[in-house]
């Protein structure tokens, strides 16, 4: 699972979150540093209004949080979804001895990205890619 710091360097990049059921996602609030919710179709279902996108915690008595503005919340991405937004960038994911590599292709020329984590690894090519696109 990929650090808060680089799901905020991700949005920050541009990449945006249509919450669906299975989505992890953080409150980005100080004091819920390392909380992780669920998107899920009994507990936390997306609603959407005229003046956005509300995530609804239903049925959580043991919290007293009965809504949160999608804004407010940190998408953490998983590592397969983090595979599918690199497109066709993505070339491989290969086991390394410390870890994982990832490799992308960008603008005809072939990219890693390594880390301890899989995900990690694919959420800084995406964050590379996305980087490269707006340049």
């Amino acid at each position: 699972m990929i650090a808060d710091e680089l799901a905020r360097e991700l949005r920050a990049a541009g990449l945006r979150w249509t919450p669906a059921s299975g989505d992890t996602f953080a409150i980005d609030r100080e004091e819920l540093a390392g909380d992780r919710f669920t998107v899920s179709d009994m507990t936390i279902e997306p609603h959407e209004f005229d003046t956005g996108t509300i995530l609804g915690f239903n049925g959580t008595t043991e919290w007293a949080l009965d809504s949160l503005a999608v804004e407010d919340a940190l998408w953490i991405p998983r590592e397969d979804q983090l595979r599918e937004l690199l497109g066709g960038a993505f070339r491989h994911l290969a086991r390394t001895a410390d870890g994982y590599r990832v490799s992308i292709v960008v603008g005809g020329e072939e990219r890693m990205f390594e880390h301890d984590d899989a995900a990690t690894a694919y959420g800084q090519a995406l964050l590379a890619l996305i980087g490269a696109s707006v340049t």
